[in-house]
């Protein structure tokens, strides 16, 4: 990535006024430290000379004022800046969350929830430095030592000829020690990535892991991945203190050649001391953009090596069906069908789904059984206009899903996913989930699925906090708040995804009850492996090499 990519700045729309004051606030910081130098020159050439202190004291008072506008402006500039870029990441955020969960809601792109997340929080606050302080800086820098040189010009010709040979020195060392941290970072974010998601991976597989004792064998696999990280950070680290030593070396040679000759210039009398002073005085002043540009680049860099991933993440194809304008059919009264279905993941050789042939009609139940892996849950999520087929339709009553509007399709259809989510929230409101309903619709729903015996006799009923940082529920609990919010809703067609996977018999038997309930009078894609819950369906269909296999009744006996 460009140390000023384009995609980046186009981010910056929303917040350009609060760059462009910060960017106005350095330029007139650099007419201060032109003040300064000059003052200070002509105070201590006054002084040599022996001019009166009464006559210098206007001097003095303005140089006092310079000193004090110039920090002022620095807090200003700051303020500008961080205020820019929290509001700029802020959207970043809001952008890549929304991007993945509208176009991508299955990760069918193969990308892990750790990735997502390092970005998301790591890689976004790491650009913080890019949008606070080196995007003003590059502004800075391509106007500051120009200004500084051009004003030089006015006093001193030919000081002003010897640092113009010498300030390109800085930036061809910044170029050069540029490619190699991007090299570095791009490796430490890397290997970042490598630690959350396999950190993530292991905290979610904890109960499997404990199950059969393979909880320590994980420790030495997030050992090494932990090192990888500790040695990509560390060159990085080594790096920024070789490129801080360079740049500084750099700037110190191009001072001490303008002080050798404006010295030398001096003491044989072709340089008054003003002029001397004043020059020697801008001299560091020169420098210090450029400086200052290169500390903000390293600063910055872990951002721009994440920026490229992140950005490919919000410029990706989207994997959801777009949808249509066309009005949706119910279907509760015209037939689902999927018309020679194929489907193939990006990240996943060959097809999962190949010629599909299968009818939902009205008020029916239709169990969805195979192998794991054989395409079950895909056949959901194309159902729900996650994914889009890769050959084939989907229609009801005829009409293609990929013509009709989504958001009408999707309010019709309820899905219960094998894991349900809970936001941290009260369990009415995880039950509403957004949707506008009574206390009353709440209980009733939570009735009907079985869930009102058991959040009866939590600390405070429906008002008891859960999901993030809240009590803990059991997986048999959270399965039958995910129901509830699908009698809440009461929908035409209804996608169970394992409803009773993983869960103990006594939840099982809860659940499966629930199922049928649900199941009453609406039309059902029940995608499940356990007979007690298959039993209830009207018919049942297994998936094999990506095709629809009848299966006879007694299958589920």
């Amino acid at each position: 990535m460009a140390a000023l990519d384009q995609r980046l700045v186009r981010r910056t729309r929303s917040v350009r006024p609060l760059l462009a004051l910060d960017t106005a606030l350095g330029l007139v910081t650099i007419g201060l430290v032109l003040a300064q130098a000059t003052l200070l020159a002509r105070i201590v050439a006054g002084a040599f000379a022996g001019t009166p202190a009464s006559d210098l004291r206007r001097d003095g008072v303005l140089l006092a004022l310079a000193f004090a506008g110039r920090g002022a402006l620095a807090w200003g500039m700051e303020v500008a800046g961080r205020r820019a870029a929290a509001s700029v990441l802020s959207e970043l955020r809001l952008a890549l969350v929304a991007r993945r969960l509208e176009t991508q809601p299955t990760a069918a792109d193969g990308t892990q929830s750790g990735e997502i997340a390092a970005a998301a929080v790591q890689g976004v606050e790491a650009l913080e430095a890019y949008f606070a302080r080196y995007l003003p800086q590059v502004v800075l820098a391509s106007i500051v030592p120009f200004v500084v040189v051009a004003w030089v010009a006015t006093i001193d010709l030919e000081s002003a000829l010897v640092m113009a040979l010498t300030l390109p020195l800085v930036p061809v060392f910044m170029w050069l020690i540029g490619r190699a941290t991007e090299q570095r970072t791009r490796e430490r974010w890397h290997a970042l990535r490598l630690l959350s998601t396999d950190f993530l991976d292991v905290v979610r597989g904890l109960p499997t892991l404990r199950s059969f004792n393979r909880g320590a064998a994980q420790g030495a696999r997030i050992a090494e991945v932990s090192e990888r990280h500790r040695r990509a950070t560390m060159g990085t680290l080594r790096l920024t203190f070789l490129s801080g030593t360079v740049l500084e070396l750099a700037a110190t040679v191009g001072v001490a050649l303008v002080a050798v000759t404006v010295g030398v210039r001096l003491a044989e009398g072709g340089l008054g001391l003003e002029a001397g002073l004043t020059v020697l005085v801008l001299a560091p002043e020169l420098y210090l953009p450029l400086r200052r540009l290169g500390a903000e680049y390293h600063a910055s860099a872990d951002g721009l090596a994440v920026a490229d991933r992140m950005l490919a993440l919000l410029d990706a194809p989207t994997a959801a069906r777009a949808g249509g304008s066309r009005p949706v059919p119910s279907p509760a009264v015209a037939p689902v069908r999927f018309e020679r279905v194929a489907f193939s993941y990006p990240a996943r050789p060959g097809l999962v789904l190949d010629g599909l042939d299968l009818e939902l009609a009205p008020g029916e139940t239709v169990a969805l059984v195979g192998e794991s892996g054989a395409g079950k849950s895909t056949v959901g999520a194309l159902l729900l206009g996650f994914l889009e087929p890769t050959a084939g339709r989907v229609t009801v009553g005829g009409v293609d899903l990929a013509e009709c509007r989504v958001e009408d399709w999707r309010a019709l259809v309820a899905w219960v996913p094998q894991h349900p989510a809970l936001v941290r929230g009260s369990v009415a409101e995880n039950i509403r989930l957004g949707r506008p309903a009574s206390d009353r619709a709440v209980r009733a729903a939570a009735a009907l699925a079985g869930a009102d015996g058991f959040v009866g006799e939590l600390p405070h009923g429906y008002g008891t906090l859960v999901g993030d940082g809240g009590r803990p529920l059991s997986p048999g609990e959270r399965r039958r708040i995910g129901l509830a919010r699908a009698f809440l809703g009461d929908p035409s067609l209804v996608v169970l995804d394992e409803p009773t996977a993983d869960l103990d018999p006594a939840s099982v038997e809860h659940v499966s009850r629930a199922v049928e309930r649900l199941g009453a009078g609406r039309t059902v894609l029940l995608i499940a492996h356990r007979r007690e819950v298959v039993a209830h369906a009207d018919r049942v269909v297994r998936l094999e090499a990506g095709a629809a296999v009848a299966v006879p009744a007694r299958w589920a006996a």
